[in-house]
């Protein structure tokens, strides 16, 4: 039988290899189940069952020869899988990584005998010359550290996987540019203590996928000067530590998570996977295709136009490994198998470069960081794109890096791989000044201008708190102004110090302890309280209106959703006029019961009430006037952040602007604030310019 099946495979290559490439995807398909039906497995523990087969009889009549196909039992199954997989449509087509296509090592990412061409490339700028050469003396200094070991923190392994694969990557690298024994040594030593450790953690699964694409690229990159002895170690290490874990149910719940755990265990293992390719095929076929099924789980999320769910302090991460995972594969095999084209995908790195803002500091909402971090991802997407407005933040960050902090970038060769034939003085600014972000997380971004750090800015979070790292933070908003960002988020609060003091951190029930934490409720965000209740975390808010081209650009959502049984409906609209003052104004219809709102502006400036609807707020010698207009009084109170709970990070710098205002029952009423700036501070008192309108009418609204 397994001789029979070798020219029938054969000839069925012939003929799908001479139709389309879809055609020819699909045909590995079937060869894989080919294979699993003539009694062919993985070695070790069984991945998992093949799904039952559709037999029928097949009518087509020959093929490369005169023998009728029916007389070929496996191809009769090979032809069933096809003609079931082409009732499906192209784009929900399961693609296969052809492992005969394999290169030589080095072929992840950057290919066998690409170094010169790489080091050509780097000498044309300034700017990479540098990185290039702080790169080799960062792997001089790794050589002087101790080996990595073994040491949790808290739950994780995290950082020493990450370090493990900072050290690999950049040792591996400086020996290929540079042929540089030392480099090679340290790498392999790396590597092997690694393979020894009792486990790679996998109760925490990012911390396996980390250390498996640490490994997988160093044995890729160092392959030819390691010894047998020592691939075989890192062989073992990679399938028993890395693969097998991750078809344990115990484990492997990130397979078809939609955030950032799946694209970056799936990527990591697939590094591995692509790397042990020849020695482990079975196991390869499954960890990589796998890979290219699952990781558009997350993917799809990217649509209609880019931004991403998590915020982006994750995209850096997230992303990251998911391009890593398509510039693997299309190194290895020439192909990234449609990855690339997804929805929203290829638009998603004018969504990083937006999130920055004009004094370097990232639009922080959710669990996301305040300074932004030079990332290999963006020269990625200008590898493809080459549009070079892409990179304008990242060149902003890297020139102001004089503690070359990107050192510290774990796939810092990629980046040298993917930019390196980027001119850095032509990352020019985009014309762009209003961006709007639709899909799981709604986002908007408004500002005066580029590359000036007294300029306007807006940041408006919309979506839902149920999201992956999610804040009750939905209508709330971030505002710049003159070199002070004068509304602020907290961002995230420490991980391991709410885990290791009991809190139940990634529960996102409407009651769980996740939202006890200061920084997570909507109490600590720019938006809206009723009764001092939470937001709603199945409710989720989408614009319903923007305008991007006149004098009042702004943003408007509905917010009832996440309000849903605290009032009849809340609507918000948040508008930068004439590239010049912030306008909040919101539409609230209470129900029948009593209802107080609170209205809150988290600052680190100095507040002073002037009159009782007037605050100054002061910050590093500027002010910004806070006028408010409403139909009913408004009792001022301004608060430091609590400090009620252990696990809270202390925020001393940080003032809670409030107000609280009794609703009409029953009635529509409307609030209304403006944040004006030092700039035009004195024009706002003269009332020469478009102070709060008083007219009752909002964007939409005949207007």
């Amino acid at each position: 039988m397994r001789d029979n099946k070798i020219p029938t495979i054969r000839a069925a290559r012939h003929f799908c290899r001479s139709r389309e490439p879809l055609f020819r995807r699909l045909f590995f398909r079937a060869r894989s189940k080919c294979r699993h039906a003539t009694g062919s497995a993985p070695s070790g523990k069984e991945p998992g069952k093949m799904p039952n087969e559709i037999i029928f009889v097949s009518s087509v009549p020959e093929l490369g020869g005169s023998t009728p196909i029916t007389n070929f039992p496996e191809m009769k199954l090979l032809f069933t899988c096809i003609a079931a997989l082409l009732t499906l449509s192209a784009g929900n087509a399961l693609a296969q990584a052809d492992l005969s296509r394999l290169a030589d090592h080095p072929r992840l990412l950057l290919p066998k005998g690409a170094e010169k061409k790489l080091l050509k490339q780097i000498n044309r700028d300034e700017v990479w010359k540098e990185i290039h050469t702080a790169t080799l003396g960062e792997a001089d200094r790794i050589i002087t550290l101790p080996v990595n070991e073994r040491i949790k923190t808290g739950m994780r392994l995290l950082a020493v996987s990450r370090e493990n694969l900072r050290r690999i990557f950049i040792l591996s690298y400086a020996y290929r540019m540079t042929g540089q024994e030392k480099y090679l040594v340290r790498a392999e030593q790396e590597m092997l203590k690694a393979a020894s450790f009792s486990d790679w953690n996998p109760s925490h699964f990012l911390d396996v996928g980390e250390m498996t694409m640490a490994l997988g690229i160093g044995y890729d990159w160092l392959y030819p000067a390691l010894s047998e002895a020592s691939r075989r170690t890192i062989r073992e290490a990679i399938v028993e530590k890395g693969f097998k874990p991750s078809y344990d149910t115990a484990y492997n719940w990130f397979v078809d998570a939609e955030h950032n755990w799946n694209q970056v265990c799936n990527g990591g293992l697939a590094f591995g996977a692509i790397a042990v390719a020849e020695s482990e095929p079975e196991w390869a076929q499954k960890i990589i295709d796998r890979a290219i099924d699952k990781v558009r789980l997350p993917m799809r999320h990217y649509a209609p136009d880019g931004a991403y769910p998590e915020g982006p302090g994750y995209w850096g991460y997230g992303t990251l490994f998911n391009v890593l995972l398509i510039g693997g594969l299309e190194s290895t095999f020439g192909t990234d198998y449609g990855l690339s084209q997804m929805p929203g995908f290829m638009q998603t790195g004018t969504y990083e470069m937006q999130m920055v803002s004009p004094l370097i500091k990232h639009f922080n909402y959710m669990d996301n960081s305040y300074e932004p971090e030079s990332s290999s991802a963006p020269f990625w997407f200008y590898s493809k794109t080459q549009d070079p407005s892409v990179l304008c933040q990242q060149v902003s960050i890297l020139q102001r890096d004089t503690a070359k902090k990107y050192l510290k970038d774990r796939v810092l060769p990629a980046m040298l791989i993917w930019g390196a034939g980027a001119p850095m003085e032509k990352a020019v600014a985009p014309q762009e000044t209003f961006w709007a972000g639709r899909g799981n997380t709604p986002v908007c971004v408004m500002r005066s201008g580029w590359g000036d750090p007294n300029a306007r800015f807006v940041g408006v979070k919309l979506g839902s708190p149920s999201i992956n790292h999610g804040h009750m933070d939905v209508g709330s908003f971030v505002f710049e102004a003159d070199g002070v960002r004068w509304a602020i988020d907290l961002g995230s609060e420490d991980y391991n110090t709410t885990e290791t003091r009991g809190v139940d951190l990634w529960n996102m029930a409407q009651q769980s302890q996740r939202w006890d934490v200061f920084r997570y409720n909507n109490r600590s965000h720019n938006t809206l309280t009723f009764n001092d209740k939470l937001q709603r975390v199945n409710g989720s808010a989408q614009i319903i209106e923007s305008d991007s081209a006149t004098a009042r650009r702004f943003v408007k959502t509905d917010l009832t959703p996440v309000y849903a049984g605290q009032v009849d409906k809340v609507e918000r609209t948040i508008s930068l006029v004439d590239n010049d003052y912030l306008l909040i104004e919101d539409e609230i219809t209470a129900g029948k019961n009593y209802t107080r709102m609170r209205w809150t502006l988290m600052t680190r400036a100095t507040p002073k009430i002037l009159s009782d609807n007037t605050v100054m707020l002061e910050q590093d010698g500027k002010r910004c006037l806070l006028k408010i207009e409403s139909e009913t009084p408004i009792v001022w109170r301004f608060e430091k952040t609590p400090t009620v709970n252990t696990f809270d990070s202390p925020n001393p710098d940080v003032t809670m602007v409030v107000f609280d205002t009794d609703l009409k029952r029953g009635e529509t009423q409307y609030v209304r604030a403006q944040l004006t700036p030092m700039s035009s501070l004195s024009r706002a008192l003269e009332g020469k310019t478009g102070c709060i309108q008083t007219s009752g009418q909002t964007p939409g609204n005949n207007e």
